[in-house]
């Protein structure tokens, strides 16, 4: 029998999740309120399904380690085998499902049956999800390419839309199969009322099951500029660990930046190869703050949220509190999302929109659409205190055995205090410890290197100062974790 590869897509940015979720820290890793990942939930939905032991997982080169790392808490649950392909920058989910496939027939070969799992979905009746997978490998075992739809609960305006036509399985066996007539793209609220009423109309879930051959076979026949160029990236791919599959960011730049909806799944619907399986699985796509608040508790007024929190004559109000007390007064419906950075304030009727407030900030070059104020490293994280002109004020984690790049600084200077471990610093040609409570200084272009060569973690506090302190006045000499030089 054929292996079933479940293959998690982890890339998008949520931008309708900002300020908690941003590019480098996308929705996939955001703790939920019972304090686990979306990217977790997903992982674990995959490997309890029958005969599954690898995990392939698509995603920027940027997130890997932060990827593993979340793998690893899993204990008994974590993959036994877990391969990456690491993209250097999103092109969107038609070229990580085709880099996907290519590995997936290298490996397995082309019957092989791809599962793929968009990394930010929620599902929690494991049971009618395995059931639905089952019918769909049975499809995809016979070249179909499938498609899974979720039977609408309302009229969505935020998600796209399938149609469907004839009945592929009369037996009237749970879950159904039809025939997918067309894809269509997210509706207006008339249209959606509409959709909910003919009956025949699912949600697009995002996720598919086909084999290897039959996925690569349908780019060549809709898509065959787009194979191409994922081709050429794939027989280029570094040699190395065959379990760290990393893409080449020159030749990735040429690859079109599409979906796989609209480069296949569209016109392949149009040509009758894709059967939809309407899961009778819960399911959501946990896209906007709507989403996140329905996760939580409400009180006898509607109000719901994480945190430290206090209402006084509030009403269905959603309260995401990271580290201090969000109070509100006499207001209602909205949604407040307080980080230590940033503050979104919001109505209610208009989360979809949270995401031209990262195209504004996009547009200001304020960094704030990119990086929370805590910021993971493969070594570790650092939060961003405070700053001003001339100065940034760090606290920075390492963890044991792990070491910052051997790097210098064009523009800055650098104090370290050493609040927790032991600390081994390169400064030009010296190598020292530093115990708790002691501090070391680091000139301007001079080269230095962070390690901690303990079993505890170390916390240093950092001043910087300078002129110019962005992250990209680095200079790298040698990086363990492969960043660029």
């Amino acid at each position: 029998m054929a292996p079933l590869v479940p293959v998690i897509v982890s890339g998008g940015a949520g931008t309708r999740l900002w300020p908690l979720s941003r590019e480098m820290a996308p929705k996939a890793f955001m703790r939920l309120p019972d304090g686990e990942t979306l990217l977790a939930k997903t992982a674990t939905r995959a490997l309890s399904l029958p005969g599954v032991t690898e995990l392939l997982t698509v995603t920027n080169r940027d997130l890997y380690f932060h990827t593993k790392d979340l793998y690893a808490e899993l204990g008994e649950r974590r993959p036994r085998v877990a391969s990456y392909v690491l993209e250097p920058f999103g092109r969107n989910t038609a070229p990580a499902v085709a880099l996907a496939a290519m590995a997936v027939d290298a490996r397995y070969g082309g019957d092989a049956i791809m599962l793929a799992l968009p990394a930010d979905h929620l599902i929690a009746d494991q049971q009618a999800f395995a059931a639905a997978v089952a019918r769909a490998t049975a499809l995809a075992s016979d070249g179909m390419l499938v498609t899974f739809g979720i039977t609408p609960t309302r009229a969505e305006t935020g998600f796209g839309y399938l149609e469907c036509g004839d009945a592929i399985d009369g037996s009237g066996t749970a879950p159904a199969v039809f025939r997918a007539r067309r894809f269509v793209e997210k509706p207006n609220e008339a249209t959606a009322r509409s959709y909910v009423a003919a009956g025949n109309f699912v949600w697009n879930s995002g996720m598919f099951c086909f084999t290897a051959s039959a996925i690569l076979a349908a780019l060549a026949r809709h898509a065959d500029s787009l194979l191409g160029a994922v081709q050429r990236c794939a027989d280029a791919l570094r040699a190395g660990d065959a379990s760290m599959m990393e893409i080449d960011p020159d030749m990735f730049a040429s690859v079109p930046d599409i979906s796989i909806d609209y480069a296949v799944m569209e016109p392949a619907a149009e040509a009758g190869e894709v059967a939809v399986v309407c899961g009778t699985f819960d399911w959501t796509d946990v896209g906007s703050w709507q989403a996140v608040a329905e996760l939580a508790a409400a009180d006898a007024h509607g109000n719901r949220g994480q945190g430290e929190r206090v209402a006084i004559a509030t009403a269905n109000t959603f309260v995401h509190a990271d580290d201090r007390v969000v109070a509100t007064v006499g207001v209602e419906n909205l949604a407040i999302i307080d980080t230590p950075d940033a503050l979104l304030v919001a109505h209610r009727d208009a989360l979809q929109r949270v995401r031209e407030v990262v195209t504004e900030l996009k547009a200001r070059g304020n960094d704030a659409y990119r990086e929370p104020r805590t910021v993971t490293r493969p070594w570790g994280a650092y939060t961003v205190l405070q700053d001003g002109p001339g100065f940034k004020l760090k606290r920075i984690e390492v963890k044991p055995g792990a070491s910052l790049s051997l790097q210098l600084h064009h523009k800055r200077s650098e104090h370290w205090v050493v609040v927790a471990g032991t600390a081994t610093v390169t400064r030009g040609d010296e190598v020292f410890s530093i115990e708790r409570q002691g501090s070391t200084y680091i000139p301007v272009e001079t080269k230095h290197r962070l390690e901690n060569a303990g079993t505890s973690p170390l916390v240093i506090i950092e001043v910087q100062c300078g002129d110019y302190l962005g992250e990209d006045d680095i200079v790298r000499f040698e990086d363990r974790y492969g960043r660029k030089m």
